[in-house]
């Protein structure tokens, strides 16, 4: 694509997120589009949703697998307003979108009052500092749904 049309989705994607702002959510929205297509579209609900996964970056990926009727995002590209944290990174990749381009920075949501710096650096350092505690306790059938996924002859890899 070139940097016109990039630049074209980057301004629907913040034009979402400026609206939502007016209609009381977060400063976040964002596009997914195909061969120069909008696919899908979506908005930061987390507030309105009650729910801390409502990312604009993954209320597009969901709505765009709901529109296509796949999990794979395969040879499509995501715009958001700004640069995704880790959440949407790793939902980005799960959905295997081709492309994430992004227009304001990490700073520029820090300085806004989203400050994901500590969840990229989360994830560098022992478990032991994080401030939810994460532990692993294992039963003896601990390894039973990998084992019935194994077995089981319909299962649709992913």
């Amino acid at each position: 694509m070139t940097q016109e049309t990039d630049a074209d989705w980057l301004s629907q994607a913040i034009d979402l997120a400026v609206s939502n702002v007016a209609a009381g959510g977060g400063p976040f929205g964002a596009v997914i589009v195909r061969d120069g297509k909008l696919v899908a579209a979506g908005q930061n609900r987390v507030t309105r949703d009650l729910d801390p996964t409502a990312h604009a970056e993954v209320e597009a990926i969901r709505a765009a697998c709901a529109t296509i009727g796949d999990f794979s995002l395969a040879g499509m590209t995501l715009y958001t307003s700004c640069e995704p944290c880790p959440l949407c990174v790793s939902a980005s990749l799960w959905a295997r979108l081709d492309r994430v381009v992004y227009a304001a920075d990490r700073e520029d949501a820090a300085r806004g009052g989203f400050d994901d710096r500590e969840f990229y650096e989360l994830f560098s350092r022992d478990r032991a500092t994080w401030p939810t505690r994460v532990e692993e306790i294992r039963p003896p059938h601990a390894e039973a749904p990998f084992d019935a996924w194994l077995s089981a002859a319909d299962r649709i890899a992913y």
